[in-house]
């Protein structure tokens, strides 16, 4: 399996740092080989460039964002379910992100 990348998109990149690690720690229960980072929405496209993520997911406050995206992007672009989010579920958040990724 080739190593997935999975961007998260927030307004400032600090709301999504907590669910990054909870997802890392999840991923790291399961043995998978995955790389997920934060990114705030205005660096968001010097981040695909440098990053190549697989899917990009916004936080659910920059959901607004999404048909832009979605239009600029070769990958899938979700915004991260609200239940998820705000129960920082990491696994939930990782397993959605990974099956999309698998079935694009």
């Amino acid at each position: 399996m080739t190593k997935k990348t999975i961007m998260l998109v927030c307004a400032a990149g600090m709301s999504t740092s907590l669910l990054v690690q909870k997802m890392k720690n999840a991923a790291q229960k399961e043995n998978l080989d995955v790389n997920i980072f934060a990114t705030a929405a205005s660096e968001t496209d010097k981040k695909v460039t440098s990053e190549n993520p697989d899917i990009l997911m916004l936080g659910p406050q920059v959901r607004y964002l999404e048909g832009g995206f979605k239009k600029k992007y070769p990958f899938p672009v979700v915004v991260i379910d609200m239940r998820a989010y705000g129960t920082m579920d990491g696994e939930k958040v990782l397993t959605t992100a990974l099956n999309l990724i698998d079935n694009k």
